[in-house]
């Protein structure tokens, strides 16, 4: 039986949309919108346990004044953390969702490509 994350439900409303991708990342699930990562649901122990909003610096100012509830990760500062302890954890992180799924320029940044393996990059031995 899989454990169903205890965030699940926020990252629902974005499933419908055409360009959404869920995958695992450190044990969270990062959420991709048309090949951007957007918002990252962690599920541990703090400070791994809430909302980071994957955007970039320039952005922090904006969306701390939309929502001061976020700050900076204290590990991955680059991103805005939502800690699910915020008295109103669930409407803010309801807000942040719709913003996303409505393709905010300040949510999301676009991840590096994967570098590939010096193993798998070389031509078979004859």
């Amino acid at each position: 039986m899989q454990k169903i994350h205890r965030h699940a439900w926020l990252w629902e409303p974005l499933e419908v949309e055409a360009g959404f991708l869920l995958r695992t990342m450190f044990g969270a699930k990062a959420v991709y919108l048309d090949g951007k990562m957007m918002l990252c649901f962690c599920d541990s122990d703090e400070p791994w346990r809430g909302l980071l909003v994957c955007t970039s610096r320039e952005h922090h100012p904006a969306l701390r004044v939309q929502f001061p509830e976020l700050s900076s990760h204290p590990i991955l500062s680059k991103w805005l953390y939502l800690p699910e302890t915020f008295p109103n954890f669930e409407r803010t992180g309801t807000t942040i969702v719709r913003l996303t799924r409505q393709r905010d320029p300040r949510i999301g940044i676009t991840p590096k490509p994967r570098k590939r393996c010096a193993t798998k990059a070389r031509s078979p031995r004859k």
